[in-house]
Order: C-alpha cells, then structure tokens, then sequence
C-alpha cells in the first residue's frame, strides 16, 4: 500500500498524545503528586499532538471542505466511528484541562482521567479496526494491528511523560512511570516482531490467475495491467525500492525500540536526566519509520494485476 504521510503523521502523534493522556490519568488516580501547573503543562502537549493529527489527516482527503460526511457511515464503517470519536476525545480532553486551570472538586479530577482513559482505548481501537478489518490485506486482517496500535501508543506516550517529567522535576511521576516506559517499549517491540514474522511469512492467497480471470498454470505477466498510471498504481503500491523498504524495517526496530528500550534502562540505573528526553528523539523518527512500513508492507491483492511484473 501506498503510506500516506498524513496518515502516517495522524496515527503517530495522535497515538503519542493518547499515551501521555493514560499515563497522566494513571498517576493522578494511583495519587502520583504532581504540581497543577505541570498538569496544565503535560495536557497542553497532549492537545496539541491530537490537534496536530487531526489538521495532518486533513491532507489525505481530496475535499477537506467535507469532511464532516465521514460521519455519515457510522454504523458500518470503522473510519467514521474515529471521525466522530477523535473530535468527542479531544473535547475531553479539553475540558479535563479546563478543570485542572479551575480548579475543580475532587469528584471532576477523578471522573475525567477515567473517561479520558476510556476515550483513548476506543480511540485506539477504531483507528486499528479500520485496517484490521480489511480482511483482502492478510497483513492488518489480525488482533496484533490492534495491539500494536495500542502498545505502541503507550510507549511512545509513556516515553514522552518520562522525558516532560525529567524536564520540569516532576521526580514522583518520572520514579513511577519510568519502569512503565520500559515494560510497554518492550512489549511493543515484541508483538510488532511477532507481527514481522507472521507477514513474512504469509502466503498471498489470490494469484495472477484468480487476479486476471485465467486459469492456464503457465501464466506469466510481462507488463502492468495498465499501460499508463492512475489511482491502482499510485494509492495501492508505496513506489519504493527493496533497500529502502529494508532501511525503513532496521529503523523501526533500532530506533523505534531496542535504542530506546536501552536508554530507558540506563535512565532507571540512575542516568543523568537528558538521557530521557534522548529517548524520546531517537524514538520519534523509529515511529515513523514503523507506521511507513506499517502500510508498505500491506500488499493488496490487485497489485498481482497493476504491480507486478516478471
């Protein structure tokens, strides 16, 4: 499949803003002390990564101007189930912001982080859902695509609580999130490697016969289906060469989660403070690099008519 960037940029950050938002609504109702302005501080970050997503998924559409009939499919269709639940989670998160500036009772500050933490898992789910799905791309048609979505968004988001921590002393959110920035980075980096292995060695079930409508066994393509492009060879294929597809797969594992993975554990052996804030930039590109291949690596069965050539 072709990756597009605003799709990619939406996913990653929103995800990122999804983790930071559970880890904070974690430690407030566990009564991890934190200053009210750090608060402030950390859910300005959140909305902002959310926001940010949100105006990035704008440049995948051919009209933004109607945007709003994405909705209209609700009850069929997972893309506009996160069209309405993104906007409704970032209200939430809004309003759990405005509580914090204003103060309010001990019955808000409790009922918000729980709700944004519900908001976040479906969130989470119905981005996942809209490719696991799509049961034709045997790549995402699994429970590890949810699971990665997830896990993912909770490293990357733990990580960034780590680092904002380090940042501003905030020393009791930073000594009980840390051990959780690392325990998620690993689990994430186990399931996206269970998931690795189980593409590669998926077996594509249709074929250039049940592609083209010929049954001969001796069937051998020697061009595309179409002698020009168009959409099946833009929006369906990434266009990339094998060395760029290998270079993006070492990034996601090296800098999206063993380097890390390892800067997280140095930290909690008593590094000094930036190393924190380094594990947070040197994840940031290995996420991006995971969600490109997250779609590079989906093959769509009509690629065997439009793609492929012998």
């Amino acid at each position: 499949m072709h990756p597009a960037l605003s799709i990619v940029f939406f996913t990653t950050l929103a995800g990122m803003g999804q983790g930071l938002l559970v880890a904070l609504a974690v430690a407030l109702l566990t009564g991890v002390e934190m200053s009210a302005g750090f608060q402030l501080l950390a859910l300005g970050v959140a909305l902002a990564l959310l926001m940010l997503g949100l105006v990035s998924s704008f440049f995948h559409l051919g009209r933004p101007e109607r945007a709003w009939r994405s909705a209209m499919m609700w009850r069929t269709s997972w893309m506009s189930r996160e069209v309405i639940v993104l906007p409704a989670f970032i209200g939430l998160v809004a309003l759990w912001w405005l509580a914090v500036w204003l103060d309010a009772g001990t019955a808000w500050l409790l009922l918000l982080p729980v709700a944004v933490i519900v908001g976040a898992a479906a969130l989470w789910y119905c981005t996942a859902m809209i490719y696991a799905c799509l049961r034709f791309i045997e790549e995402w048609a699994h429970p590890l695509t949810i699971v990665n979505y997830t896990l993912i968004g909770l490293s990357s988001g733990l990580i960034l609580t780590c680092a904002l921590a380090a940042m501003f002393n905030e020393a009791a959110l930073l000594q009980a999130a840390a051990p959780w920035a690392l325990a998620a980075t690993l689990a994430a980096w186990l399931t996206r490697t269970l998931a690795l292995r189980r593409n590669a060695a998926l077996k594509p079930k249709s074929t250039l016969q049940s592609a083209t409508g010929i049954r001969s066994a001796q069937l051998v393509q020697k061009s595309m289906g179409m002698s020009a492009g168009s959409y099946n060879t833009r929006e369906f294929f990434h266009g990339a060469g094998l060395a760029a597809v290998k270079q993006a797969k070492l990034a996601l594992i090296v800098l999206g989660f063993a380097l890390p993975a390892a800067l997280l554990l140095w930290g909690l052996m008593g590094g000094p403070a930036f190393i924190w804030v380094l594990a947070l930039l040197v994840q940031a590109p290995g996420l991006f690099a995971e969600r490109w291949f997250f779609f590079a690596q989906a093959r769509h069965p009509q690629n065997l008519y439009y793609q492929v050539v012998s």
